[in-house]
Parts: C-alpha cells; structure tokens; sequence
C-alpha cells in the first residue's frame, strides 16, 4: 500500500455539534440505510464531497 492511500485510510477525530432535531433525522436515515450515525456521516459527506468535485 503506498502511502498515500495509508493516509486516506487513517481516521481523523472530529467533534461534531448537532441539534437534537438534525442529530434524530440522521439517526432515522441511518437506521434506515442499515448504517451507524458515524458511517451515515461520513457517507453522506464523501457523496457531497464528490458533487462537489463533478463525480
């Protein structure tokens, strides 16, 4: 594995402040996409990341 890709494989620690209201809407999403509310989060910030980009 070269490096750069161990690089992207680290995780970062992130504090993250919601809204109750936001926090229980991802929660439900996650529920339903069979995901936890981290994985929902990060998955739903690579796709946004990656419109961003035009992918």
């Amino acid at each position: 594995m070269d490096s750069e890709k161990k690089k992207d494989n680290e995780k970062k620690q992130l504090l993250l402040r919601l809204s109750p209201s936001l926090y229980a809407e991802v929660a439900r999403w996650a529920e339903d996409d069979f995901r936890s509310i981290n994985g929902q989060i990060e998955y739903l910030l690579s796709e946004a990341v990656k419109k961003r980009k035009g992918k």
